[in-house]
């Protein structure tokens, strides 16, 4: 019997090869598609699960109750406590990236921006797959190192890497291990582990380290099972609070699953997703598969009455419903398998072009269980949609009905498929809606003056390892060096770059009228006398810091922002202001700039002058002198560092940085906007070559009687423009409530206009015309009497 049913679907897909190739080419498209949003969507829900006991293992974080901040970070000595007071608690890790060491290989120094230092129980509590080596003896000895397969094929090339030595600042280290890359769903995006005690060595650091009052490391908690978190979480803070002596600070716990989506803390080492630009992306997979299969829903019911002879006979010679019905499921299931292998081609093809967009690795291999399950998926989610109704309707109906032209559901075929059209172009309206709005948006992040002057700046930063006692000298020796450059215009010294200021305060302002219970977080800025010159930032009222001005050391700066927030009277200048423990008088108000994403909405900042917070240099370059500038500061730097590399960054690239996942999204976005615009437009086409097949006759009589091809041209093409218009009026309120709903995540946002929708759907309006004209101008130009002579 099946034998028969495929030799039976193969007929009818040579019979009909032009739908054929329609639905095939539809499908696999959108399967295509749908394949690479799902493997996102899964590497994303699935980020850290594939470590063992995974739902026994959290991240302790602490939560100043002044201020209501949570930090990623805890105290250094808060693990060894935990390990002896806490029974609950199996084991305990630290992690500690702060510190990019200069690794040499073959007389090239570079920082390894992705090294870790870690406790030895680290391998205990992450699963990491061990190439050679293991890490039994992994911090016996300080000077060792576990690097990737990736890393040690990088410095050693085809050399055996175990065992050799690796020169990194000023020590060789050890090669105790290789162990495989991290999967691209995992939050430690290491490639190389050294001990933590190596760090701790820094007499200075562990000084400062070991004090309870500082939290610089990340601490990791393997509980006992069925231990309660609530629980552990109690005894954790009891440990802390005991230690420190203070009842302000306490420790909550973070299950690793929930770290990807994490959104509470101040900011985090790792990457951080986005739960809802998950759900908008698995729903957008949803309708391309499902615009994808309207096309062959539409056009196998289309010709469900041309079918309706073959049915008849079948049941008359005693088929069974069921035979009829399996007999269109095996049809569906065969052109779904063979848009599947077309699938398996696409996605080999666009699968590098996926992964350099969204940033990941994803790999297409036969043998992969992920890929099969996401796979399995979009086939069974694809053949349910494509299957279901039109084996239903052609296995179940009367003939009379079907010349009638009803359905199973007693509801005019035609009106069915007509909603399935408007179904398919609403779809494409919103989304090219949604990419116009998401691309202005991009444009007004771009264009809009953030209150200082990013083009031609390049920004960076002395060695994390430079001494404190000399830290100050090195700068200014460098920044002396480089004023005397004709390529660079000013330089100027902070504790940050301007564009992503992080470093926060609260509870360190004082000034008169103050509510001490009122303690606002407040951005700190260290800057000197020229960093208003060199960022063009723009001043309200008062002045900015004098070079040879004692007193300015005390002085600040703040922003209008901070006059609002913080209810400074009139006048602001030489009013007192207390921070940081030191008094002095407010010289100067800074007209609001965005030191942080367009997101957040400018809040309070204080600029003051303390060269002992000084560490990223800002310079600005003279006009088309770039490359001689870039010169300039490197060999300023290899005279005064000549044992550290030097890794300077252009501002207009760390602003874009700040963009880049909605940059993504929104390419992406216009991406399938594409794909689902040309899949119904594929449908489109089918539909109306059919109704063009079906009307021929009526064509030819029409033409004898005198009508024009315009006519007859405008007479076949209104009744699916008539569906394209009224997709628009559907999809108008739905795209902007979606686009209204992401846009209230920037603080300042372009407005939507009524012009977007209107483009929109004119838009989808053309490509309508476009794709019916051509069939409706065929049919109407053919010839008359070969038209009346067709049967």
């Amino acid at each position: 019997m099946m034998r028969n049913y495929l030799k039976i679907a193969w007929r009818t897909i040579f019979k009909n090869k032009t739908t054929a190739l329609i639905n095939i080419t539809g499908l696999s498209v959108g399967m295509t598609a749908a394949v690479l949003i799902f493997l996102w969507v899964q590497n994303e829900i699935n980020f850290d699960n594939y470590h063992h006991q995974s739902e026994n293992i959290y991240r302790l974080t602490t939560k100043v109750d002044k201020g209501n901040w949570i930090w990623e970070t805890t105290p250094l000595l808060l693990a060894d406590a935990v390990k002896k007071e806490i029974p609950e608690v199996e084991t305990t890790a630290r992690l500690n990236d702060n510190y990019s060491p200069v690794f040499n290989v073959n007389g090239n120094l570079f920082y390894e921006k992705k090294c870790a230092y870690v406790d030895a129980d680290w391998f205990n509590i992450f699963h990491y797959d061990f190439i050679e080596g293991n890490a039994k003896f992994f911090g016996q000895n300080l000077y060792s190192i576990i690097l990737t397969a990736s890393e040690a094929k990088k410095y050693f090339g085809n050399r055996k890497a175990l065992d050799a030595t690796i020169r990194i600042d000023n020590n060789d280290y050890v090669v105790k291990a290789i162990v495989a890359d991290p999967p691209s769903n995992s939050s430690f995006q290491y490639n190389a582990f050294i001990p933590l005690a190596t760090l701790l060595t820094n007499k200075e650091l562990r000084e400062n380290d070991e004090q309870w009052s500082n939290a610089n490391y990340i601490t990791f908690a393997k509980l006992k099972p069925a231990v309660s978190p609530l629980v552990a979480a109690k005894k954790l803070t009891d440990v802390l609070q005991k230690n420190s002596g203070s009842n302000e600070a306490y420790i909550s716990i973070v299950s690793l699953k929930d770290i990807h989506f994490g959104t509470e803390l101040q900011s985090s080492k790792f990457a951080i997703g986005n739960r809802n630009t998950v759900y908008i992306f698995s729903i957008l997979a949803f309708l391309l598969l499902l615009v994808a299969c309207i096309n062959y829903v539409n056009l196998t019911t289309a010709k469900a009455s041309l079918r309706a002879k073959e049915v008849s006979v079948r049941k008359m010679v005693g088929a069974k419903r069921s035979n009829i019905f399996y007999q269109f499921i095996i049809e569906c299931l065969l052109i779904s398998l063979i848009s599947m292998i077309a699938t398996f081609v696409l996605i080999q093809l666009c699968l590098p072009s996926f992964n350099l967009v969204t940033g990941k690795n994803f790999v297409f291999t036969l043998t992969s269980v992920s890929m099969w399950r996401v796979i399995g998926i979009t086939l069974f989610s694809a053949l349910l949609l494509n299957s279901l109704y039109p084996a239903l309707l052609l296995s179940s109906f009367k003939p009379l009905s079907v010349f009638r032209g009803f359905t199973v559901l007693k509801v005019k075929d035609s009106y069915f498929r007509k909603g399935l059209v408007i179904v398919q172009f609403t779809v494409s309206v919103i989304l090219i809606a949604c990419t116009i709005i998401i691309y202005r948006q991009m444009q007004f992040i771009q264009q809009t003056n953030p209150g200082y002057n990013r083009s031609q700046v390049l920004s960076f930063s002395l060695p994390q390892s430079t001494e404190r006692d000399e830290k100050n000298l090195l700068m200014q020796a460098i920044k002396q060096e480089l004023l005397s450059q004709s390529s660079i215009q000013s330089v100027t010294m902070a504790n940050q770059p301007v564009v992503n200021i992080g470093s926060m305060s609260t509870g360190s302002a004082d000034w008169d009228g103050h509510d001490t219970s009122y303690n606002p977080k407040i951005a700190q800025l260290s800057t000197d006398a020229d960093f208003q010159k060199t960022m063009q930032l723009q001043m309200k009222e008062g002045r900015w810091f004098h070079q040879a001005n004692d007193a300015d050391k005390n002085n600040v700066i703040l922003n209008e922002a901070a006059i609002t927030k913080l209810e400074i009277p009139q006048p602001v200048i030489g009013q007192r202001f207390t921070f940081k423990g030191r008094t002095g008088q407010i010289i100067g108000v800074v007209k609001d700039f965005n030191y942080k994403s367009m997101r957040d909405k400018t809040s309070p900042l204080v600029a003051f002058n303390d060269p002992d917070w000084f560490n990223f240099f800002m310079v600005r370059i003279a006009p088309n002198s770039s490359s001689e500038a870039v010169a300039a500061i490197e060999n300023s730097w290899k005279k005064i560092l000549p044992g550290h590399p030097l890794e300077y960054y252009f501002l207009d690239d760390t602003f874009n940085e700040l963009y880049k996942e909605d940059q993504q999204a929104s390419f992406l976005i216009l991406v399938f906007a594409i794909i689902a615009v040309a899949l119904s437009s594929l449908g489109l086409f089918g539909l109306a070559a059919f109704t063009a097949e079906q009307r021929t006759k009526e064509i030819g009589i029409r033409k004898v009687l005198g009508a024009t091809v315009a006519g007859i041209a405008a007479l076949l093409s209104k009744d699916f423009l008539k569906l394209v218009l009224l997709a628009v009026i559907i999809a108008t309120p739905i795209a902007w409530y979606a686009t209204n709903v992401w846009l209230q995540g920037f603080a300042y946002r372009a407005a939507i206009s009524w012009w977007i929708f209107l483009l929109a759907g004119v838009l989808a309006f053309l490509i309508a015309l476009l794709t019916v004209s051509f069939q409706a101008i065929k049919a109407a130009l053919a010839n008359p009497v070969k038209s009346l002579r067709t049967e």
